[in-house]
């Protein structure tokens, strides 16, 4: 057989641990490792793991190896999508003009209008002052969408993509 570790034919080999590791060397190589247990008395030997440790070894290897969704249960405040209509709505139903509102909030009047036909995308200071001159809301609490109903396993498929509603 050959030794393992220098790679000499040897007549006889054992198994040792060097580092950690199981190899079978020659005579010359047995000072730079430690006897195989398995060689050294079977009463030191350690039994087997039974099949129910094995299985439980695996279900927690299972649960760790899971990904987590970070954005899992977490909110966030967005601008509604039809930010430019409310605006618009709530103004002519205070029976102010765009100019008089501008005037009134102390912006220009092209802002205004940009912002009612959803060109302008309002900052969150000029959104805090429309909100309070026409006593409405232009934001919402969203929650963040999760992957759906994956199961451990399942394959990526067109329903995924699909979005039902």
């Amino acid at each position: 057989m050959l030794c393992e570790l220098c790679g000499k034919e040897a007549g006889v080999t054992k198994p040792i641990f060097i580092e950690g590791t199981k190899l079978h060397v020659c005579q010359n190589c047995m000072r730079f490792g430690e006897e195989s247990k398995a060689q050294a008395g079977k009463a030191g030997t350690a039994p087997a793991p039974s099949a129910i440790v094995i299985e439980e070894r695996l279900q927690r290897r299972e649960k760790r190896m899971q990904t987590k969704d970070v954005y899992a249960n977490t909110q966030s405040t967005e601008l509604v999508d039809d930010y430019g209509k409310v605006i618009r709505d709530a103004r002519t139903a205070a029976g102010m003009d765009l100019e008089q509102f501008a005037a009134s909030i102390y912006e220009k009047k092209g802002i205004i209008a940009k912002i009612e036909a959803n060109d302008l995308v309002p900052d969150e200071k000029l959104m805090r002052k429309i909100e309070k001159a026409l006593n409405i809301r232009l934001t919402e609490t969203v929650q963040a969408v999760t992957g759906g109903n994956k199961s451990a396993g399942s394959k990526m498929t067109l329903e995924n993509f699909i979005r039902k509603e």
